[in-house]
Parts: C-alpha cells; sequence; structure tokens
C-alpha cells in the first residue's frame, strides 16, 4: 500500500543537523509515511550518520550536487504518495507535525497547498513568531482568504511547514532547478496564483535560521533570481500580487545596489508601482559601501536576537 505522506529531505553537507531531522521525524504521532533522502553529492560525513538507520520507510537516493531545487524534483519524481511533504536537512518538527497536515488536508482537500504555522529561530535563545495578523488571526485555520496579501509581512508558505498534492506538481511543475536563490518562493506563487491554500492555527515547525547557510553568503551577482515577468498576466488583475512581488522587487533592488550594480537595482526600482517605504528610500540614495556597513550591523543585531524589515 501507498504510504499516505512522502517525506523529501534535500541532503548536502548536513552532517551536524541529519540525526536530529531524522529522530523528529520519528518521533511522529502520525507514521504511515515515507523518507527520501536525496544526497545532494555531500563532501562531509552525511552518509556516514545515514547507516545506523535500517527503518524500511528511509530511502536514499545519490544524485551530483545539482542544488536544492533539483534534489527535491528528484524526491518528487520518486515519491510513492499523492502528499508530498518537504523537509530540510537541519530544521526542526513538532511531534503533530505530520497529524495537523493530515487533518487539514482532510478538511480541505480541494486546495492545492497546506501549510502549518511556523517559528523563526534567529539567534541561539530567540525564537521569532510568523504572525499574519495583517490578513488574518493567529487562530485562524482553514482556506486562506488571500495569500498574498497574508503574506505581506511574514510568508504564509515555508518549505519545511508546506504540503502539497503531487497531481498539483504534475499541473503546476516542480521547483525550477535554473533559479539558485528564491526557487521556493517562485513555486508557492505558481500554486497560490491558480490554486486555494489553507493554514493551521499549530505551530509544528521550527525553521533555523541561525545557522549560517553558504548560499546567503553569495553576492547576488552570482546568483539566478526569478524572473517576474512570468507574472505579468496574474498580477494585473491581482492587487495583492503585484505587492507581493514589488517587495521582492525592492529587496533585489537595494541587494543590487549593495553589489554595485546601478543598472539592475534601477531597473527592479523602476518595475515597482507600489508605495515604496521612507526608510527603504532612504537606504537607496546611500553609498554601497555603507550599505554594507548596516548590511553588516544588521547581521550583528540579528544574533543577538533583534530582527527587524526594511521593506514595510
Amino acid at each position: 500500500m501507498k504510504p499516505l505522506f512522502s517525506i523529501i529531505i534535500p541532503l548536502y553537507n548536513k552532517e551536524a543537523f541529519i540525526e536530529n531531522t531524522l529522530k523528529n521525524v520519528f518521533e511522529q504521532t502520525f507514521t504511515d509515511f515515507e523518507i527520501i533522502i536525496v544526497n545532494d553529492g555531500s563532501t562531509d560525513n552525511s552518509l556516514a550518520r545515514l547507516e545506523k538507520y535500517k527503518d524500511d520507510r528511509l530511502k536514499l537516493i545519490d544524485q551530483k550536487n545539482q542544488g536544492a531545487a533539483a534534489a527535491r524534483n528528484t524526491g518528487i519524481s520518486n515519491a510513492k504518495s499523492n502528499l508530498i511533504v518537504f523537509l530540510d536537512a537541519d530544521d526542526i518538527w513538532m511531534p503533530n507535525h505530520l497529524e495537523e497536515l493530515k487533518r487539514l488536508y482532510e478538511d480541505f482537500p480541494d486546495c492545492g497547498m497546506f501549510c502549518s504555522r511556523y517559528k523563526t529561530k534567529i539567534s541561539k535563545n530567540r525564537l521569532v513568531d510568523n504572525s499574519f495578523y495583517n490578513s488574518i488571526s493567529d487562530d485562524f485555520r482553514g482556506v486562506v482568504p488571500d495569500f498574498f496579501e497574508a503574506s505581506l509581512v511574514n510568508r504564509v508558505a515555508f518549505t519545511s511547514a508546506v504540503m502539497i498534492p503531487k497531481r498539483i506538481l504534475k499541473i503546476i511543475g516542480g521547483f525550477d532547478a535554473n533559479i539558485s536563490s528564491g526557487q521556493d518562493l517562485d513555486l508557492w506563487i505558481r500554486i497560490a496564483v491558480h490554486h486555494k491554500v489553507a493554514i493551521s492555527k499549530e505551530t509544528t515547525v521550527i525553521y533555523r535560521f541561525e545557522i549560517p547557510k553558504s548560499l546567503s553568503k553569495t553576492s547576488i551577482l552570482q546568483k539566478k533570481i526569478i524572473d517576474f515577468k512570468k507574472f505579468a498576466t496574474p498580477e494585473i488583475s491581482n492587487k495583492s500580487l503585484k505587492r507581493f512581488l514589488d517587495i521582492y522587487r525592492l529587496e533585489y533592488a537595494i541587494r543590487y545596489k549593495i553589489a554595485g550594480n546601478k543598472e539592475k537595482s534601477a531597473y527592479f526600482i523602476k518595475e515597482i508601482s507600489s508605495n515604496i517605504p521612507l526608510k527603504s528610500k532612504l537606504l537607496l540614495t546611500l553609498p554601497p559601501s555603507f550599505l554594507r556597513l548596516l548590511l553588516q550591523i544588521k547581521h550583528f543585531l540579528k544574533k543577538q536576537g533583534i530582527d527587524f524589515t526594511i521593506y514595510h
């Protein structure tokens, strides 16, 4: 028989975290699942850490390093279940995570994506709630009235907290492996433009932001980002989508300014039609060297547990 859930875990040099991640999975109150770990060319001892696991529900697939998007797509194509759940190898699930997603699916089966609520660990001793108070209350459970409006401050969908029916992925397509930064965001947009999204009121995931991510240290000049032109048609009629995309256009404009690419920065500013916050306008007037200093200060403060955004 097919398991109810297929859990996809991309693995690349996570020897320090993968055992705890699997511990979270095996401690789930709902146990009808398979685990597909896609080893994306790890060069550390990640594979050695998996040798002790003899559970029949666990399947390991090796591939050369192609990035998390390609690894997740490999997992999707090998999944037996129609319900695909994602878990990054350094994030944390609460024991009731799959149980809550199962109930959400049973209550709202016609949705294209199912989301659990999550906290973000921004420093060693600091957890931050991700509220969507601008659109839905903290105790809301059900179909999100406006996914993009609800995601203007914090994203409703987070990779380790979502479940997507495989039939939806066959229609929409999987993760875009040609994007090196924002593949998850791209997929959530493609789904939410055409399908309803349901959210639980329970917090069952912790996003470990405090763990250094190698990609985050890469200059935007070296990244392949989302081509927002693919959403040109739906954002004409969807004002919330337009505002949502403009936030990311603003982010890219500032990041390109920091990297010293004035032309790219100016391009994204030109594409924004929403109101730009005053603090962001002020930042765009500063020289790249000063912006880089401010970014270093922001990162330092975040490590101390102080977080803020300049995009709202």
